[in-house]
């Protein structure tokens, strides 16, 4: 009998011979990976009644969310983090600016295929491009692996999407995810571990993985997984200075599901408001007002997203009435794409460019909406975030596509 990903990785981890699905068990995470809410886990942490964390070396902390400081709240919130990390001696700790913790966690070396990642972040599930179990958790259980290096799992049912044909120009890896939500919905793989597979996916990009990867949360996934593969090798080579063990499925193991998608005339794909799973072809855009529209964040804040938009950009200029947002991933993207021209060819055009972080995608800052105003964004999710967020209002019409479009419909 086969074993699926989900279903050997958790296994080796807890020590045991083999797990089902359903099962309860124990294991040491690889990493941990907090953000701006460490001072909030901090607090939670003390209360816990130890001194010391676990294990320093297991902590990741990205100030990303609110950077820099937009207010004195949250410029307290970095210092109460900055002292915690050097009171606890935590190593791999990435200052406002070095960018967005999905970006910044396999960029420095903290992914691997293999490694079990939890995060205090709704997309964490990122790093399954890399072939690692990586899945959110919450503030209080972030608290608590700090405090013993151990979080406890239940086993995930698995679904394996096999994704075949090839992708038509200009057609993403963004769409691809899109299409997937909108036909699964928005609750259609809750706590399942998800597989993405077929020819599609072996060609794709590393990039264009960790969009899948990233998005499976919009559909409720505990995780999102891709194989290891030579691509993933290349990426990590010199990011990853240890070894480590690929874990693949078994080909006889046992889904939930087996989904399969024929790609071949798939159309760019927008989620319309208000939430991830209203997806429809981008044309049904045609004739929709545009205020202001973003470029990257963790979805689509990658050197080749950059590159496509300023392609399409290069030698025109934004539409009057319209502000373009540009958004790098991180220093390291940032840096690259100043190399290649590419932020010069969007300022051009009329663009406005942020510092590496998340930026609007919270709506907490940095190109907040008035009511009734229109934002295409190649964000991550779509919910109406003012109950969390004031500053934002829940009446901006916000509209997940890939960066082609974002560009194409602001210029």
């Amino acid at each position: 009998m086969g074993y699926t990903f989900v279903e050997k990785v958790l296994a080796r981890k807890a020590g045991l011979d083999s797990v089902v699905p359903g099962q309860i068990v124990s294991v040491r995470p690889d990493k941990l990976l907090t953000h701006d809410n460490t001072a909030d886990i901090s607090n939670k942490f003390r209360r816990i009644g130890v001194e010391r964390v676990a294990d320093p070396n297991i902590n990741v902390i990205v100030l990303d969310h609110v950077t820099p400081a937009a207010n004195e709240t949250y410029a307290q919130n970095h210092k109460t983090i900055r002292e915690f990390v050097a009171e606890q001696g935590i190593p791999a700790f990435y200052d406002i600016g070095e960018g967005i913790c999905h970006q910044v966690l396999p960029e420095k070396g903290h992914a691997w295929p293999g490694a079990v990642i939890v995060g205090s972040d709704s997309h964490t599930p990122t790093y399954g491009a890399f072939g690692a179990f990586s899945a959110g958790i919450g503030r209080t259980e972030a608290a608590s692996v700090m405090a013993t290096g151990q979080i406890w799992l239940r086993v995930p049912e698995s679904f394996k999407i096999v994704v075949k044909g090839t992708l038509p120009a200009r057609v993403s890896a963004k769409d691809l995810i899109l299409y997937i939500i909108g036909d699964l919905r928005a609750d259609g793989a809750n706590y399942r571990s998800v597989e993405f597979t077929g020819p599609v996916i072996r060609q794709m990009s590393i990039a264009g993985r960790m969009v899948l990867t990233n998005m499976a949360a919009e559909m409720g996934a505990k995780n999102g997984v891709v194989e290891p593969d030579a691509k993933t090798r290349a990426w990590l080579k010199g990011r990853v200075t240890h070894g480590y063990e690929e874990i693949h499925a078994d080909p006889d193991a046992t889904y939930e599901r087996v989904i399969e998608y024929e790609v071949s005339d798939l159309a760019p794909q927008v989620a319309r408001p208000h939430t991830v799973d209203n997806v429809s072809p981008v044309t049904k855009m045609a004739g929709i007002k545009i205020n202001q529209g973003l470029i990257g964040t963790c979805t689509n804040g990658r050197l080749e997203d950059l590159a496509a938009a300023a392609e399409i950009l290069r030698g025109k200029q934004i539409a009057p009435g319209v502000r373009l947002l540009v958004l790098p991933a991180s220093r390291e993207i940032l840096l690259a794409a100043i190399e290649q021209g590419i932020v010069g060819d969007l300022v051009s055009a009329g663009a406005t460019l942020l510092n590496p972080g998340c930026g609007p995608c919270l709506g907490a800052h940095e190109g907040c909406m008035a009511p009734m105003s229109s934002f295409p964004a190649s964000i991550p999710t779509a919910f109406p975030i003012q109950k969390k967020w004031p500053s934002m209002h829940w009446k901006t019409w916000t509209r997940l596509l890939q960066p082609m479009c974002s560009q194409a419909i602001s210029s």
